[in-house]
């Protein structure tokens, strides 16, 4: 029988799920968490061992024997030394996919909430203030129409479309910019610009490409000058996309109307990240990809992924 080892099940199933698709397989155990000097006895006896963000280094694959797949319980992969795992014929898969619904739908309830700011009025309801208003209405901030405002979403792929179909359904202007390739594919009532552009004529922009050595700090200092003071920063991507710093400073100085982010550079983030403390800025822990309809869908894939390998047709390789 194939020991499988899930070292951080938690975030996948906090018990809502189940893991019977992957116990057929073999004789699983599995962890909620697992800390760093845990890894290597923990995984010891594995072939294949399952992982979330509990990070699989150069040394800690090295001093695995038996291990023979990893499986990324997630999309992103930066966790694990896929080059250390070529090189010891272990396969790496992740899971692509599984959240666009769920991550697109987020970016609109961040947005919304700096549009209307639901929970701010809802909380001045329930302390009194409506009770006691002279009038049979009031607001607490500005109320802002998405209808005929121009979106620009950084980053085009499944989320980025399925973002895009929302903002047309909302009445707004859809700008794009990323696609990587010589002529951008069309898309139903999208236009492809340049990033200054974007940045330029944009009441919203949304991130939506990946992490890497060029799109690191993207979202700078210089380029947020070049956003309307008027403007939204979204971002359901990755935390390091985003200058935190730089971000914080233009919305203290007023230079940005707001933000909302659902990813930080480090998570969880130290006390003193700057946009813990910054003016309308609206944080969410990592939240977008959780939804149960959302993990079940990965639950699925990632049983599939383990299923595929074991029969020798693994799909979903990312170190090939």
């Amino acid at each position: 029988m194939r020991n499988i080892v899930v070292l951080d099940g938690y975030t996948l199933n906090p018990g809502d799920l189940d893991w019977k698709g992957l116990e057929s397989f073999g004789n699983v155990t599995i962890y909620d968490r697992t800390n760093a000097d845990e890894i290597i006895p923990r995984s010891a006896d594995a072939q294949i061992v399952l992982t979330n963000k509990t990070p699989m280094t150069r040394e800690t694959i090295s001093a695995l024997p038996n291990l023979q797949y990893i499986g990324v319980l997630a999309t992103g992969y930066n966790i694990i030394d896929t080059e250390a795992a070529k090189e010891r014929g272990i396969i790496v898969t992740n899971v692509p996919t599984y959240s666009t619904q769920s991550v697109a739908q987020l970016v609109f309830a961040l947005l919304l909430e700096l549009c209307h700011h639901v929970g701010r009025h809802s909380d001045a309801v329930h302390e009194g203030e409506w009770t006691r208003s002279i009038d049979f209405s009031f607001t607490k901030s500005p109320l802002i129409e998405l209808a005929d405002k121009t979106i620009g979403l950084i980053g085009l792929g499944r989320i980025g479309r399925q973002t895009a179909q929302i903002a047309q359904a909302f009445g707004m202007r859809v700008l794009a910019v990323g696609s990587g390739r010589p002529t951008p594919p069309e898309v139903s009532g999208v236009e492809w610009v340049e990033l200054e552009e974007l940045m330029e004529r944009s009441d919203v922009v949304s991130l939506h490409c990946p992490l890497t050595p060029a799109t690191e700090k993207l979202i700078n200092a210089e380029k947020i000058t070049l956003l309307k003071k008027s403007a939204f920063l979204i971002n359901t991507s990755r935390g390091p996309l985003i200058d935190e710093q730089a971000l914080a400073h233009a919305l203290n100085e007023g230079r940005l109307a707001g933000a909302a982010v659902d990813v930080l550079s480090t998570e969880p983030p130290a006390a003193d990240n700057p946009l813990l403390s910054a003016s309308n800025c609206i944080i969410t822990p990592h939240i977008a990809w959780a939804t149960k309809e959302a993990r079940e869908r990965l639950m699925e894939i990632a049983v599939n992924n383990v299923q595929s390998f074991i029969k020798g047709n693994t799909v979903n390789i990312v170190n090939q």
